[in-house]
């Protein structure tokens, strides 16, 4: 996987962040910089990584928490470790140290609530933003029904105070790993032998399962970062796309009441985007046509440039 890529370890904000890169700097616009979600990493890009490094610079991180980057301990009650605010400072901070003054943000799941907040937070460095399978986290907690949290079960629990959900997730870490893995895919043999067995390497351990506790609990402060700026919108173009075969996880993403275009719609100035016939991990599941929409995305805000 990413053959021609760069493998490299970056000090950043007093962590080490690994980081994949990969492409061309002499390309049309500005790099693009992919951000995983969990219980994934880097890897996930793997399909898409290379196609996209055709004709822009590429970057992949591991986020804060994920993957071989740094884990740092988060104390009870202190959600500013693992909160998103923090989490785009990382990639910022990466980003100024590999020379781009501005990118394109694609996230999944967790790289999508992360790019989110790196576009309000640091507006004259994004010059997109790409949300794959993921509604506003204010919208989903303040519209959260009985079939949302039901489908959001993990988060739920992982939000629980210290130590309850470490204590019952790492004593069956694997189980629940399995268990989460095969909800969100729809798409037989889309997760290859050997990403999963890196998803399962990095994820599986106390130290992961408690700096994704982590990341999960500082929603809290991520939902108070999010009502200081309530009714801002989003500046950048963004586009959304979306798994819309979720069999295993009614009212996914959505509950009973949500649109995802919507709520991208009542947070950012200019929206667009459809949903493909797969589950949560798009990239994997339907990766040529997310390399399109990508291509087809990035080339127009090309056209569009003065």
């Amino acid at each position: 996987m990413f053959e021609g890529f760069t493998t490299s370890r970056i000090e950043v904000n007093g962590i080490g962040l690994h980081v994949v890169r990969g492409g061309t700097g002499g390309g049309p616009g500005p790099a693009v910089l992919l951000l995983h979600g969990e219980p994934q990493t880097h890897v996930m890009w793997h399909k898409v990584a290379p196609e996209i490094a055709r004709t822009h610079a590429v970057v992949a991180p591991d986020l804060r928490g994920y993957g071989d980057s740094d884990k740092p301990k988060a104390a009870p009650g202190d959600h500013t470790m693992y909160c998103k605010r923090t989490t785009a400072d990382d990639i910022v901070a990466l980003m100024d140290v590999l020379g781009h003054e501005r990118w394109h943000v694609v996230g999944h799941d967790r790289g999508a609530r992360v790019g989110h907040r790196m576009a309000l937070d640091h507006p004259e460095r994004v010059a997109s933003f790409v949300s794959l399978d993921v509604v506003s986290s204010q919208a989903a907690f303040e519209g959260m029904d009985a079939s949302l949290a039901f489908s959001w079960f993990h988060w739920n629990l992982m939000r629980q105070p210290h130590p309850v959900p470490e204590t019952l997730i790492g004593r069956s870490v694997k189980e629940y790993f399995d268990f989460l893995m095969s909800c969100w895919c729809s798409t037989p043999g889309a997760l290859t032998p050997e990403a999963y067995a890196e998803y399962e390497r990095c994820f599986c351990n106390d130290e992961a399962v408690a700096s994704t506790c982590a990341d999960y609990r500082a929603i809290e402060l991520d939902l108070a970062h999010d009502d200081a700026d309530r009714g801002r919108k989003l500046a950048c173009p963004v586009l959304v796309l979306w798994g819309t075969n979720m069999p295993n996880r009614p009212g996914w993403q959505t509950g009973g009441t949500l649109d995802i275009l919507e709520t991208w719609r009542e947070r950012a100035e200019d929206v667009r985007g459809h949903g493909l016939d797969c589950g949560h991990f798009l990239p994997e599941e339907r990766p040529a046509e997310v390399i399109a929409a990508l291509e087809a995305f990035f080339a127009e805000l090309g056209a569009a440039r003065p």
